[in-house]
């Protein structure tokens, strides 16, 4: 049998502030050297069609609070479609800006971004407040140990969901809790840009396992690849920000 998932890039015309479109590349090779297809779409701004029937990963990045309004006005026009793929164990993947829009509500200085609400979190951003800015280190139970950076002016509450990991060095979703990101059936959203997915190929995996068993349920493994040089770079970023962060 052969395999194969279709994934969606929304808004890469409005949300690319971190070179976040890594994360596409990443997805996509880690399909292909392994032998399964990879199909590419772009929702844009211009061409706002997305289609959900066949639609395996949707990948959201950061941008700024203007282009942010944008897209999640944007967004709002798909809610209804966009909550029944998550609910239905759709694979979503948000960084940062995106991260923010699946919330309630996201508090800008100026002004309040309605949000998705496909989960019950919500961000607020208040004048004054130190930007959270810095290498992140975070723990999480399938994918060990997270890298990426953050830079965000907003504090995200995620109440009762469950987080994509423990900080060990870095802010994480709001500089108090002392975890990071979101983990929602297979939606996963974080602050960490980077791009996030290169940095850490056994999250990669784990995203693309859990899109594969979705869409077949016969598919058990993803077979190995060498990742020699992805893990040396992870575990140097380790090493250098959780060290000092004990100390």
């Amino acid at each position: 049998m052969d395999y194969e998932l279709n994934i969606v890039h929304l808004y890469p015309d409005l949300l690319n502030l971190y070179g976040d479109k890594g994360n596409i590349e990443c997805l996509r090779k880690r399909l292909l050297w392994r032998g399964i297809g990879a199909n590419l779409e772009k929702c844009t701004n211009e061409n706002n069609y997305i289609d959900f029937k066949n639609t395996d990963i949707i990948f959201v990045g950061g941008g700024s609070d203007r282009e942010q309004e944008i897209v999640c006005n944007r967004l709002l026009e798909k809610k209804t479609e966009l909550t029944a793929f998550v609910e239905n164990g759709g694979t979503l993947i948000a960084v940062c800006g995106g991260y923010q829009l699946l919330g309630k509500y996201y508090q800008t200085p100026d002004s309040k971004i309605e949000g998705l609400g496909i989960l019950d979190i919500y961000t607020d951003s208040i004048k004054g407040d130190k930007r959270l800015i810095g290498n992140v280190v975070i723990e999480n139970e399938t994918a060990g140990k997270i890298v990426g950076f953050e830079n965000h002016g907003g504090r995200t509450e995620i109440g009762s969901h469950s987080p994509l990991g423990r900080v060990i060095s870095g802010f994480g979703n709001n500089g108090k809790s002392g975890y990071e990101g979101v983990v929602y059936k297979n939606l996963i959203g974080t602050y960490l840009h980077g791009p996030l997915l290169p940095k850490n190929p056994k999250l990669c995996d784990m995203i693309l396992l859990r899109a594969l068993k979705h869409k077949y349920p016969d598919f058990h493994l993803l077979s190995p690849l060498d990742d020699t040089l992805e893990n040396t770079a992870n575990e140097y970023i380790v090493k250098t920000f959780a060290n000092q962060s004990d100390k």
